[in-house]
């Protein structure tokens, strides 16, 4: 009986001790990268941080991450992990940086307001709005918000990738094969007594309506010989009058009139898409939006929009 009684009070100071032992143990909590690994949905996302070998940035409780989705990847041309793995590494980061802030910001804290300045985690701003229509980030939208990780870290999904740029919109324009038409005009007008490229290349920030060659051509332009052969001053007023002194995201768009740099207005038709000319019988269609430039934002259009 003896035997017995000291066996359970063994079993009993054993029991007690590991109990002690469990409550002693802490149990690491998932960070941000824990919920893009374990999301079917950020397998790209995923691709790209181990690329740019990021993933120990990530793991901070107290950040903020606006994560673009896999169709978000793949609108931007990133189709799949073998093309990002083709992405050289620190650009990747940059990029992937840019779409962090090195603090907790929920939804409600922020402002409704557009285009707040937010210094992301490479050291640039992107320009957050908050609207009747949601948030977005640099024009692309937050399609859930406040998805948070264990650690507290904050993701805010995002429907685009969204990127830093260092060139200013001319030198944007000249780097697009497909607006050198509007490069030869900007050229040319810059030659009158309005300096286009002086002003596009300024601080800003500006709002640029660009056609693209076909829109010239429709228009009349048929080479870029035909623009450059056109009075610089007459360029000059036609090209400030794709341009507005301001920041204007897609998300920023609404229905109504906006006055232009010329000091004319086009009128705006967000549900459609759409800017008019005062002269134009037909609205021009904005075929791809919010293409970023260091002082500014570029949207391209599929005709020439006539004051």
């Amino acid at each position: 009986m003896l035997k017995i009684k000291f066996l359970f009070m063994f079993l009993a100071v054993g029991m007690l001790f590991t109990s002690c032992s469990d409550d002693d143990t802490t149990t690491t909590q998932k960070s941000i990268v824990d919920v893009v690994v374990d999301s079917p949905d950020f397998t790209l996302l995923e691709a790209a941080v181990l690329h740019a070998g990021i993933a120990d940035a990530l793991k901070n409780p107290t950040i903020t991450v606006f994560a673009p989705t896999d169709a978000a990847f793949r609108a931007a041309g990133l189709t799949s992990a073998a093309v990002i793995q083709g992405i050289d590494k620190v650009a990747l980061a940059n990029i992937l940086s840019y779409h962090v802030v090195g603090s907790l910001v929920p939804s409600s804290a922020l402002a409704t307001k557009d285009n707040v300045a937010v210094k992301m985690l490479n050291g640039t701003d992107a320009f957050v709005t908050k609207n009747a229509s949601g948030v977005s980030i640099n024009g692309a939208r937050v399609t859930t918000a406040d998805v948070k990780a264990e650690n507290g870290a904050i993701i805010h999904i995002i429907d685009a990738v969204i990127a830093p740029e260092t060139r200013n919109i001319v030198a944007l324009a000249q780097g697009n094969p497909d607006l050198s038409f509007l490069v030869a005009a900007v050229l040319k007008a810059n030659t009158g007594s309005t300096k286009v490229v002086d002003i596009l290349s300024g601080a800003g920030p500006f709002t640029v309506f660009a056609p693209t060659n076909d829109a010239f051509k429709a228009a009349g332009f048929a080479t870029v010989a035909a623009v450059t052969a056109t009075d610089a001053n007459t360029l000059a007023a036609i090209l400030t009058y794709h341009v507005v002194s301001a920041r204007v995201y897609s998300t920023n768009l609404t229905t109504g009139n906006v006055t232009t740099a010329s000091g004319g207005t086009v009128a705006i038709n967000a549900a459609n898409g759409t800017v008019k000319g005062a002269k134009n019988a037909n609205p021009s269609k904005i075929i791809a939006v919010n293409i970023p430039a260091s002082n500014g934002v570029v949207h391209l259009i599929d005709s020439v929009l006539l004051p």
